[in-house]
């Protein structure tokens, strides 16, 4: 009798069993024991891989060992880095060991994912083309180059014949050996079945675990209350039929993979836009990477925003850290040690000084706290004035977010 009370018990009362992670749809999930998300990566394997041994994700040989953990990886794994294809096949194998054990890896998609897939390649790092490069590479490059010639010639003779001497020199240093492979592995207008391009649109934009909102940039008024789904579908439609007259979400700053204003950028986004996000969503925390910390787990909003773009790859600093939430709280994981987030601003001070003092070599976070210490008073607006010295009216912005819109 004894025995059948206390199952009763564990079964009625909320919280002292763990009903296990549930998926309610491809965009949400309940129920999740542990869940550990790291910001932009952007090239760096070996930042990545101390990344996840310090969460306990992954054994010495880079294989899953997190368990039911679910990981959230919120975009921007390329750029800046020579690693990218490395770590893109490295976090699929993840997902698929992830997956047998109970656990799940969730990576989203960035503005560098985007710009990758449509053609922006200014960040892309040499080492990124140098990770094509096959023996037949010189080959491709030759057959791409008599090709581009071939058409300068019919429909621009005049240029054609105005050529430089050093015109092939100057060609190859814009088209490196290995260009041509990365554009057919990212692109699918260059190559429908390209593996990276596929591997982005096959991503999400936004997701949401136990009530906390993932997603790269953040979510502005324009946006508030766009679904989860409808966000991935504007973006990975947009990719591929990219219009670079048109682009959309794509390169919208306050679009979800670009808007920084969660992240105190200006036009820094309103409290009662955060909590009208916060409420249209049904959501407890927004989780963002895109705007590097320079080595710290930060909260803004009063602990309702949590910016983890660390800067995990050495192009920002090399700093190592990740955000993890368990039924016991949300915690801020470094190297050499966790610390629990404060709850509300009052909190950031005493946080932000046990950060400095586990990182005394990080000037960056000794700079943050002092400006926290100190804040400096805004100076006042000085008036416009006009050539003649007559007053004039401040420009209007060209768009002001709603309090919580769609798109």
């Amino acid at each position: 009798m004894k025995i059948r009370y206390f199952v009763l018990v564990l079964i009625l009362i909320p919280g002292l069993v763990f009903a296990g992670a549930k998926e309610i749809s491809e965009y949400e999930w309940e129920g999740v024991e542990r869940i550990v998300a790291i910001g932009d990566i952007h090239g760096d394997y070996d930042n990545y891989m101390a990344t996840l041994i310090a969460a306990g994700l992954v054994d010495n040989k880079g294989k899953w060992a997190g368990g039911k953990t679910h990981l959230v990886q919120t975009g921007d794994i390329p750029d800046r880095g020579p690693d990218t294809q490395r770590i893109i096949e490295h976090i699929t194998r993840l997902a698929k060991q992830a997956k047998r054990k109970g656990g799940r890896v969730h990576s989203l998609i960035g503005n560098h994912e985007a710009m990758n897939v449509y053609g922006d390649l200014r960040y892309v790092h040499k080492g990124e083309y140098e990770a094509f490069v096959t023996r037949n590479s010189e080959k491709l490059r030759n057959r791409y180059f008599e090709l581009y010639m071939e058409g300068m010639e019919k429909n621009e003779p005049e240029r054609f014949a105005n050529l430089p001497e050093d015109f092939r020199e100057q060609w190859n240093e814009k088209y490196p050996l290995g260009w041509l492979e990365h554009r057919q592995a990212w692109d699918p207008a260059w190559n429908p079945e390209g593996k990276l391009a596929n591997w982005v649109l096959e991503r999400k934009v936004v997701m949401k675990v136990n009530g906390n909102l993932f997603l790269h940039g953040g979510l502005s008024g324009f946006y508030c209350q766009n679904s989860l789904e409808s966000m991935t579908e504007q973006v990975t439609g947009n990719l591929r039929n990219f219009d670079p007259a048109d682009s959309g979400i794509l390169e919208d700053e306050f679009g979800p993979l670009w808007y920084r204003g969660l992240s105190g950028v200006k036009p820094e986004a309103l409290p009662e836009t955060v909590d009208a996000i916060l409420s249209h969503h049904r959501a407890t925390h927004i989780i963002v990477g895109h705007t590097p910390t320079s080595g710290v787990i930060w909260p803004q909003f009063d602990s309702k925003v949590l910016m983890i773009d660390t800067g995990i790859s050495k192009a920002y600093g090399g700093y190592v850290a990740y955000l993890e939430i368990t039924p016991e709280g949300y915690f801020a994981g470094y190297p050499t040690g966790k610390l629990k987030l404060p709850e509300n601003a009052e909190g950031s001070i005493p946080y932000l000084e046990q950060v400095v003092e586990m990182h005394p070599g990080n000037p960056h976070l000794k700079k943050r706290l002092e400006k926290l210490r100190n804040p400096i008073e805004p100076k006042p607006a000085v008036p416009a004035v006009s050539a003649e010295g007559q007053p004039q009216a401040e420009p209007e912005p060209s768009r002001v977010p709603p309090i919580c819109g769609i798109s």
